[in-house]
């Protein structure tokens, strides 16, 4: 039934893609933003629609923040993708965007798709001017220096650190790569019901670090073709991650402790919230 849930939103998030970038003209770097952004699970675009009909907020109004946070996401992809950076030529089981191209095209492509996730924000489709630059201001502050950007940076210096990282400072690292921005999309629908965001922030904060301890797991003892990418690779880099510091089993014992810790949080919404419940137990229970 989620899984049902999430690939109904999925498509319509690719719908609305479809309608945004149907504008643009057709250049090899549209048509790498559209390549860019098909496929993949939208988890953080069905957070944003889904914590907005958690508090009464139409889709119409939530669809386009959802959209904008998928650009983003799509355009970190590209970009961490890149020779300079984690050096992959498959994502989603088709080649990178600089294969299939090249890496003037993906850092364009990446560009623009970054500057649209604030375009979409602000779109006066989705509320007062208030509200459209609070999820500006939030969104930049997830995806640059104290966010994502952060975490990245963390990540590449952690490659060429004398020792490897300890426990507490993966943690740090993994808030800022993946966290900041699955805890922007929990919490975009409290800001656009204009509500307390305080108990989708802390289901945010839980299911965000349970997500990368799942990544981290499936490194180890995934699927390449099921997962679209080369796996294995922090092993071969000598990268310390969550299994390899705490070991395979409590690794997964501490991500199934972090989603009970996510669903309750949510418990003051009552039935309201067993959809993004059920989000947080598919974190840890998905393959790809």
């Amino acid at each position: 039934m989620f899984r049902e849930k999430l690939a109904q939103d999925a498509a319509l998030i690719q719908d609305h893609f479809d309608l945004v970038l149907g504008t643009l003209d057709d250049l090899d770097v549209t048509q790498a933003m559209a390549y860019a952004t098909a496929g993949g699970k939208r988890l953080r675009g069905f957070l944003v629609l889904e914590s907005a009909r958690l508090l009464g907020v139409d889709a119409a109004r939530a669809i386009w923040p959802a959209t904008g946070i998928e650009a983003l996401h799509a355009y970190s992809l590209v970009h961490d993708d890149l020779p300079c950076m984690d050096d992959d030529d498959l994502r989603r089981g088709r080649p990178t965007v600089h294969v299939k191209w090249d890496e003037g095209t993906a850092v364009l492509a990446g560009d623009a798709l970054q500057t649209l996730a604030f375009e979409l924000c602000v779109r006066p489709e989705v509320g007062n001017a208030e509200m459209r630059a609070e999820l500006a201001l939030t969104l930049a502050k997830a995806s640059g220096a104290q966010g994502m950007v952060l975490g990245q940076a963390l990540d590449i210096a952690a490659e060429t650190a004398a020792e490897p990282l300890t426990l507490d400072e993966i943690t740090q690292l993994q808030v800022g790569k993946t966290g900041a921005l699955i805890e922007w999309s929990a919490c975009a629908g409290a800001r656009l019901a204009q509500a307390d965001p305080a108990p989708l922030r802390q289901y945010a904060q839980a299911l965000g670090l349970a997500f990368q301890i799942a990544d981290d797991i499936m490194d180890v003892e995934g699927d390449a073709e099921k997962a679209g990418k080369r796996l294995q690779k922090d092993a071969e880099a000598g990268k310390a991650t969550f299994v390899s510091l705490l070991g395979l089993d409590a690794a997964k014992s501490g991500a199934a402790e972090l989603v009970d810790q996510a669903c309750a949080a949510l418990d003051e919404y009552g039935p309201a919230a067993e959809t993004l419940k059920q989000a947080a137990r598919f974190v840890i229970a998905r393959d790809s």
